[in-house]
């Protein structure tokens, strides 16, 4: 069933999906958090150069995400590269960021999100992507904090829209100035619950989302959903803790995993046979993980 998707974009969902229909996609468009796995000084992080973290995310693909369904890589320094050096399987999909890295502020404090200038869906077309992932940031409790972002949406919906090609839109929210630690994490079921609200509202047709905290918002955020696909994404925390809010996720109706730094965070270096053999040995084991808990969730049904 292709729900509310036109045939293109149903066509491009199920080429993010596996064989069991649901997404599990390797997710290593960061630029700036991928300099912090890899250095750990501010000036060695700024010695990074967009040149040599294409060499990392394109080792990444070559050993980790050709076994998954799908890769999320940025424009900025993986592609089109690893499409042209032949580096990216013709089995797996591609979806392609179109955030940049960091965000601006306004007057108020409240984040801004910023585009990978250029990157629009013909670009993305263009270089070869099987859809787009944009990313912004949402307090869905602060409306005035959010008229940017949700324009940001509704316009790359619609450029979406227009060109008749994929778009995943993933919503992140973030902690207040002045707000403690014990309030935010009070208040971050019912954001991310309201961020998907509003994502769907505006026309969202499939969603990344960070894992609610519990399987209740899980279970909400299915019931608003009404049959849109949505995909947990693993916000760097450790593998052991991502496997079981994979587990919770899909038993209250998520649609599969987009996962980054879970999968990878310690398995990169700028050392090329170190990258290979960590992400070969450790990190292909945890996606095997988590796609024997996508494997059981499509057999039971």
């Amino acid at each position: 069933m292709k729900l509310n998707m036109t045939t293109s974009e149903w066509r491009g969902y199920q080429q993010i999906c596996g064989a069991n229909g649901l997404m599990m996609v390797v997710a290593c468009d960061q630029r700036g958090g991928m300099r912090k796995v890899l250095a750990d000084t501010p000036e060695t992080q700024a010695a990074i150069d967009e040149a040599t973290l294409g060499v990392v995310k394109a080792g990444i693909v070559s050993h980790l995400a050709n076994k998954a369904s799908c890769v999320l890589l940025d424009a900025v320094c993986a592609v089109p590269d690893v499409v042209d050096d032949k580096v990216l399987s013709r089995d797996t999909g591609l979806l392609v960021g179109l955030d940049a890295s960091g965000w601006d502020t306004d007057a108020n404090g409240y984040r801004i999100s910023k585009l990978v200038p250029g990157t629009t869906a013909r670009r993305v077309r263009e270089l070869g992507g099987t859809g787009a992932k944009l990313m912004v940031y949402l307090r869905p409790d602060r409306p005035e904090a959010n008229d940017v972002n949700i324009q940001i949406i509704r316009d790359c919906i619609a450029d979406f829209a227009q060109e008749d090609l994929l778009l995943v839109v993933e919503i992140l929210t973030y902690s207040l100035d002045g707000e403690t630690e014990a309030d935010y994490a009070a208040a971050f079921p019912g954001l991310i619950v309201e961020s998907a609200r509003i994502s769907l509202e505006l026309g969202s047709k499939v969603l990344k989302l960070p894992y609610p905290g519990n399987a209740e918002a899980c279970k909400q955020i299915t019931e608003l959903c009404d049959g849109v696909p949505w995909a947990v994404l693993s916000a760097g925390v450790d593998h052991e803790t991502f496997v079981g809010q994979v587990a919770t996720a899909m038993e209250n109706g998520a649609s599969g995993v987009i996962a980054g730094r879970a999968l990878w965070k310690d398995c990169i270096s700028l050392d090329a046979a170190t990258c290979e053999d960590r992400l070969e040995n450790i990190a292909s084991k945890r996606l095997r993980e988590i796609q024997a808990i996508l494997d059981d969730h499509a057999a039971r049904g």
